[in-house]
Order: structure tokens, then sequence, then C-alpha cells
């Protein structure tokens, strides 16, 4: 059954469109002229230091803060007007949540499922479980769930209206590796299976490389890089450092160019062995500091070294 979603956009228009946001606090601006539009399907991850304006920009496009200025559409409305109707088209995993520890999964969803019903046609509650992977925790209480299950519980919390718009504020904080890695996966599979356009935020680079499409990153209230992981390390990225050892000395260079590099240094190993040759490329934590530690030195940002980048 295809659910009907009352004022969701046409494809062709963003899901989030947001124009010139401003928010001051007495003489405190944080956000300072913040644009930025995001399209259906997207996965964006939002990045920048503390201060920067992440949490705010969220809770605006949530509709739980009002701008100062500038002009906001989420799904077609103003998030700070839209009714029960508008909110049943997003789903919000906030840092933390808390429940009553006495309750279980299969009970709590069926009763969340019953105030989405005036709206849309929300997920089968055992459908859902299976998705997020809970079907044996199904009827443990809540106190009982790992970190992991847990957040997979404020997962289908968040989707059993089967929204169009997902929130997840800093979803994995404290999660152990294998625990992070299933995470991502829903998240993947939550993407692929319902065309959900995804917004996180998060400080964890590793986590933004692993399940964003675009990452966005605030500093100062506002845009200072926009682009894929790809394009955001390829900006500070063109050169590589190739370290070997020759002749029992470790030897560096620099180049545009590594692999003609290479191939030189390997021809003319007869007399002299190459050993440990290593190439290291920029990450993305290199560009993410480096574009911030621009920014924050007061050095325009090189717009120029960003190929498919939007700064």
């Amino acid at each position: 059954m295809e659910t009907a979603h009352p004022g969701r956009t046409p494809d062709s228009a963003p899901i989030i469109s947001v124009s010139d946001l401003r928010m001051v606090y007495g003489s405190k601006t944080v956000l300072d002229g913040l644009t930025l539009d995001i399209n259906t399907d997207e996965i964006v991850a939002m990045l920048g230091p503390n201060g920067a304006g992440k949490s705010t920009t969220i809770e605006v496009l949530e509709g739980f803060r009002s701008a100062s200025s500038g002009s906001v559409s989420v799904l077609g409305a103003d998030p700070i007007t839209g009714d029960a109707g508008w909110r049943s088209q997003i789903g919000i995993v906030l840092q933390t949540s808390s429940d009553h520890g006495k309750w279980r999964p299969r009970q709590l969803l069926s009763h969340l499922s019953d105030f989405y019903l005036p709206y849309v046609d929300p997920w089968p509650v055992d459908e859902l479980l299976g998705l997020v992977g809970l079907e044996e925790q199904a009827d443990q209480k809540l106190q009982t769930l790992s970190g992991g299950q847990r957040r997979r519980l404020d997962v289908a919390m968040a989707i059993i209206g089967r929204p169009s718009l997902l929130f997840l504020d800093e979803p994995t904080t404290g999660f152990d590796p294998r625990a992070r890695r299933d995470f991502h996966d829903l998240i993947h599979r939550l993407s692929d299976l319902e065309g959900v356009t995804i917004m996180l935020t998060t400080h964890d680079l590793a986590e933004a490389e692993a399940l964003s499409s675009r990452i966005v990153i605030l500093a100062g209230g506002r845009i200072i890089a926009d682009g894929s992981p790809l394009e955001l390390t390829h900006a500070i990225g063109r050169t590589a450092e190739i370290t070997w050892i020759q002749e029992g000395q470790r030897h560096m260079h620099v180049s545009e160019d590594s692999t003609s590099f290479v191939r030189e240094l390997l021809a003319g190993e007869q007399d002299s062995p190459v050993t440990d040759l290593e190439i290291r490329r920029a990450t993305l934590e290199d560009a993410y500091l480096s574009i911030v530690e621009q920014f924050e030195s007061g050095r325009d940002v090189d717009t120029e070294t960003f190929e498919g980048a939007q700064l």
C-alpha cells in the first residue's frame, strides 16, 4: 500500500530549503546568513566545531526553535507552523532518550502507531521490528536492552510513521565498533528501502564518511564547505606524501603525481632496493581540520581547490 503524505514536496523540489537564516541571542549571533538546500534521498552530515550552530540549525528545521530572520521550508512548510499532519512526516532520533524501563518494544511501538493512523498508514509493528533487527527482543523490557538495541528501537520509533525526512543527532555516541557498524548498516538499509532523506549531526568523521552522500561544514554560524566526502578530501589532498627506506635511510617526497614518481623510484632500485614504501593521501579528517583551521585563522577558505564542492 502506498502511503499518502500530506504536504510532501514534489520530487523536483528541495525537501529542505533555507535562505539567509539568522539566529541572534542578545549580542551573540549563532547563525549568520545560512543558506542550504537538501534534496530527496540525500544523506547529509552536518559537521562543525562546538558552537558552530549545528544544534540550532537542526532545531529550527525540526520546528522547535523560531529563527530571528530568513526563510525556512521543510517538506513545503514553515516548520514553526507545521501541523500534526506535517509533523507525521518527520522522524527524529535524539542524542539521548528516556522511556519507562518496563515498557517492551512491541508494546511501545504499537502504542505509538495509533497516533499516526489519522495521517498515514504506519509500519506494521512486527515488520518494523524485523527491519531494525529487534525480533528476538520484541517482548523484553527496555531496561534489559543493550545500548545498540536501544538505539535501534529509537530508530524504529522515529520511522514508524514512514517519514519523508529523518533527523539523527549524534546517533552512535558511546557505541562500540560492532554496534556502530550494525547501526550504519541499518541506516543504509533504511535509506535504500524507503527513500528517506536523512540529516545527521556527528563529531565522528569516520561516521560521516561512512553514512553520508554529502557533508556540510558549519563554522561561525555559516556554511564554509559543502560537498561529498570525496570532494572535500580532494580539495586539500591534491598531493600525496610518499615515504620509503633505501640504503638504511628513510626518505619522504611530496608529489601531485605519485604514480609516476613511484614508477621512477622502483625502476632505479636495482642497485639499492626500496623497502617500506608507503603512499599517504589526505583523509576526510585532514580536510575537515584544514578547512576549519583556515576559517578560524581568519583566512578565506580556498574555494578554487574545491572542484565539485560548493562553498
